[in-house]
């Protein structure tokens, strides 16, 4: 077997790992005997591996997506409210803070911190 097919079979290895460790890099490392050096310069070396890295990280975004769903089906309000504040705020769920500006002028108040310090 060649150092490339070596390395293509590790990388695989690693792939794998990362999907059962939901992208967990240390857990997916120790699990596929590769160093984090290494999956890092698997990372800018290889497009495709990064690609594949890529498309993992979405796996592990559905799952705590499922996760949440989970919970709000189960009447948790905190998950609930989290949802319509992320997602819902196409539907007016979202906190702002109104700051109303009555008078334009400039920001003098530093100058009076800088003579402060100077004091």
């Amino acid at each position: 077997m060649s150092t490339s097919d070596k390395t293509d079979t590790k990388k695989e290895q690693l792939l794998q790992a990362l999907e059962q460790s939901l992208g967990v890099v240390s857990t997916a490392c120790k699990k596929a005997k590769v160093s984090r050096d290494t999956h890092y310069r698997w990372l800018k070396s290889d497009p495709d591996y990064k690609r594949k890295v890529i498309e993992l990280e979405n796996i592990a975004l559905d799952f705590g997506e499922s996760a949440l769903h989970k919970l709000i089906r189960g009447g948790n309000p905190a998950a609930t409210i989290f949802f319509l504040k992320t997602k819902g705020k196409v539907r007016g769920y979202v906190e702002t803070t109104d700051l109303q500006v009555t008078e334009k002028k400039p920001l003098t108040w530093m100058n009076e911190v800088k003579k402060i310090k100077q004091n």
